[in-house]
């Protein structure tokens, strides 16, 4: 189904023409013209039947006997096909706020997901005659693509290396939108935009995946201590050795580098020792 203009005039003149024929057949019928004023008030009387108003951003589907005539969308009054069934659809952005859906991650974990659709009809005939209902259509379709696309990623994660619902928002809306547009393409909607607004680990597991996350966390600061404490070391020993201030052998090398991580590394801070002797005493 593809939408297309209907028959329709400006309703200004098409009152002004349903006043002349109802005057011109009320003088027949005074001339006793009676055939001729009878069905002149007749047309007049079908022309009345046609005249309708479109508000803006609203389009009316015009159907008569069964079958699609047209789409008007010229805001106004007008006259339009005598005795038809016209429906009136809206064309403006409207918003969905899905219900708080219970999924599962990509790695598995009960996640709670909520979503709001940002959208607007474009095509009036595809929302009235290719689906049944658009708006509880849009509603069944949104939370169908926010499961799919909440099966796709994790939830979160301390690495890099890939997406994550809760650290690329953007990403995740685009694909969203993008899942929805194909989606609701059949019923004549244009998604403008998709973003979640809800995002948290079910009830059952959030204390468990908090502890997780908060293991995770120190796992990942303790290695950048460790690389950290690790270049440090080897710039402290490359400058003491470049300014020939001391001679290390292996030994001393490895007893300085020891020191030197358990001083950076250590939560609480370090008591030095001063060794009076010889590490070979």
């Amino acid at each position: 189904m593809q939408e297309r203009k209907a028959w329709s005039i400006n309703g200004i003149l098409g009152i002004g023409l349903i006043i002349v024929l109802l005057a011109l057949g009320a003088f027949g019928i005074y001339q006793q013209y009676f055939a001729l004023g009878i069905v002149l008030i007749l047309i007049a009387g079908i022309l009345i039947s046609g005249i309708t108003i479109v508000q803006p951003n609203q389009s009316i589907v015009v159907i008569f006997l069964g079958k699609y005539m047209g789409t008007v969308r010229r805001e106004g009054i007008l006259v339009t096909v005598p005795f038809s069934v016209r429906r009136t659809i809206s064309l403006r952005v409207r918003n969905f706020n899905s219900n708080r859906l219970k999924v599962n991650d990509v790695n598995g974990n009960p996640i709670e997901i909520a979503a709001v659709v940002v959208f607007k009809v474009v095509d009036a005939a595809k929302a009235v005659f290719d689906v049944d209902q658009y708006e509880d259509f849009v509603e069944i379709q949104s939370e169908t693509a926010i499961r799919a696309v909440a099966t796709t990623y994790p939830y979160d994660s301390f690495t890099n290396e890939e997406l994550t619902l809760r650290g690329n928002a953007d990403e995740v809306s685009n694909q969203l939108t993008a899942e929805l547009q194909d989606r609701l393409q059949v019923a004549g909607v244009e998604v403008i935009e998709a973003r979640l607004t809800h995002l948290a680990y079910s009830t059952e597991i959030a204390q468990a995946m908090l502890q997780r996350q908060q293991a995770s966390a120190i796992i990942s600061a303790r290695e950048q201590i460790v690389q950290g404490a690790v270049g440090m070391a080897q710039d402290a020993i490359a400058r003491l050795e470049a300014d020939n201030m001391v001679e290390l052998d292996d030994e001393r090398r490895v007893a300085l580098i020891n020191n030197l991580l358990v001083a950076i590394v250590s939560d609480q801070g370090t008591q030095p020792v001063i060794n009076t002797g010889s590490l070979y005493q």
